[in-house]
């Protein structure tokens, strides 16, 4: 069984180069889900399904996000490294102010990560994408919301520092 690392935090900040960089090495990871899901909307003619409907958006991402965790847990490997956690669902529809349903919370409670790393929002590295509606301020604002989802699930959340790509796969391995 497979320990499973959640590399959380908002948009732009690191989390997807290092899980490229991580793969790239030899390591088994799961991508963000989100992205699947924004495009797959898109294609249906929706521009910004969490805009648009915040909670079908994040009932389909609930979806891949258990999946992926189910897949990681059966992973063969020591380690999997996953773009993002559950509790991440959580997190965004906290900060909008959005009423989810209880199996959104007993899938945070039923599928529990090994360690999570938070990457803190980092204007240096921030760029945007046609995926991604959050500016940089947008990105200062859900940062608590993350930190306080997984807190609230008992995870003892990891801030990961500014660096080099290097230095940050150095930390998260030495951590883990």
């Amino acid at each position: 069984m497979a320990k499973k690392i959640v590399f959380a935090g908002g948009p732009a900040t690191g989390k997807t180069t290092l899980i490229q960089t991580l793969e790239l090495r030899g390591y088994a990871c799961a991508q963000e889900v989100s992205r699947q899901v924004t495009l797959e909307a898109r294609e249906n003619g929706i521009t910004q399904l969490f805009v648009s409907d915040p909670l079908l958006f994040s009932e389909k991402l609930l979806e891949g996000r258990v999946n992926q965790f189910k897949e990681a847990h059966k992973n063969k490997a020591s380690l999997v490294f996953l773009d993002r956690g559950i509790p991440e669902v959580l997190a965004y529809l906290d900060r909008g102010n959005t009423p989810y349903p209880n199996h959104f919370t007993k899938a945070c409670e039923d599928n529990q990560y090994d360690r999570v790393f938070i990457f803190p929002p980092w204007e240096e590295i921030y760029t945007s994408d046609n995926e991604r509606y959050e500016d940089y301020q947008e990105a200062l604002k859900i940062y608590p919301f993350l930190k306080a989802a997984y807190d609230r699930f008992g995870y003892e959340s990891i801030i990961l520092p500014k660096d080099t790509i290097e230095n940050r796969i150095s930390f998260v391995l030495e951590n883990i």
